[in-house]
């Protein structure tokens, strides 16, 4: 069976013609399983590739380009790994919170891509433990994501853990599907609240009308619970404490933004005028909780406010 760096699903909405509307559509598109990656950009040349390649199919057929597309049709968008792809370690200094021969934590920066994705084959996450760990890490995820259990956002900081041996993977695999791994984040937030405390159930899927964004989707959605947790009251703002049930993409930031509290500086969900010359999100991975997977042992760790973050508390008290 062929593998695809992503597969993407469409659903015709009105009449288009084929290649202009995947290249509209496409357009900042961010795969399905990239939480942490910046927008992947498709040319309108290049879906003319992937179509002269066999690589998109309309009701499962294949199509020529100049194909007219009529509402109702289901899209399929095979995206192929990038020709001669090789991940190269790189001299990328870490600030490394915890390491053993299993896993290793790290503090990781804002702006720092996770894996290499379309778009972002150098630089990452990635790159930066090939190098540290001498290619000491789990093979599980294949080429691109050695090593890499979950991910956090490109613009959230704090902290990820990696495995070095798939023994390693498997067991914190397993802790996360079982939703046994313990993970707080803090955030600043618009508005202010009057219950301290509260929890948002509601699945997360992708956006139907915006293909960049995910949403509260009740009929395509995958469970989500976040619970969160009030730490102070700003001028306008909120500092909280979130503490996640299950791990979707963008879940903090969807969940926060549907009960009318977007996360300062997440212009995908927020909407307002960036404020304080923000990069992103103000979002950071404060506590990571797990089994040890040889030792047994439970072992959390912590990694402090970034200093951008504190610094806008301060400015915002």
């Amino acid at each position: 069976m062929t593998k695809y760096l992503d597969t993407i699903e469409l659903q015709v909405e009105k009449d288009r013609a084929g290649d202009k509307f995947l290249s509209d559509t496409l357009s900042n598109y961010r795969g399905t399983e990239q939480e942490d990656e910046s927008a992947v950009s498709f040319s309108r040349s290049y879906i003319q590739k992937l179509v002269g390649d066999g690589l998109v199919l309309v009701d499962n057929k294949n199509i020529k380009s100049n194909y007219k597309l009529s509402e109702g049709e289901s899209i399929t968008v095979n995206v192929p790994f990038p020709e001669e792809l090789e991940i190269l370690p790189e001299d990328i200094p870490l600030d490394i919170v915890y390491e053993d021969d299993d896993v290793i934590l790290v503090n990781k920066p804002k702006g720092m891509v996770v894996h290499p994705a379309a778009g972002h084959y150098s630089g990452t996450l990635v790159n930066a433990l090939m190098y540290h760990c001498r290619g000491a890490l789990s093979g599980i995820n294949g080429v691109l994501r050695p090593g890499i259990v979950h991910r956090i956002d490109m613009d959230t900081t704090g902290i990820i853990i990696a495995c070095k041996n798939n023994a390693a993977h498997i067991s914190l695999g397993e802790q996360l599907k079982n939703h046994s791994i313990t993970r707080f984040y803090e955030a600043i937030c618009y508005n202010n609240f009057s219950d301290m405390s509260g929890t948002v159930n509601a699945p997360i899927g992708r956006n139907p009308n915006d293909r960049k964004k995910m949403a509260i989707n009740r009929q395509n959605g995958r469970e989500a619970v976040t619970h969160y947790e009030v730490l102070s009251n700003l001028k306008g703002f909120a500092h909280i404490k979130c503490r996640l049930e299950t791990g979707r993409t963008h879940q903090i930031r969807v969940h926060m933004a549907s009960i009318s509290h977007p996360i300062l500086g997440d212009n995908l969900y927020c909407g307002a005028k960036p404020l304080f010359n923000l990069q992103g999100q103000t979002l950071h991975a404060s506590t990571l909780g797990f089994v040890h997977p040889r030792t047994g042992e439970y072992m959390e760790f912590k990694a402090p406010l970034p200093d951008y973050f504190e610094g806008l508390l301060e400015r915002l008290k």
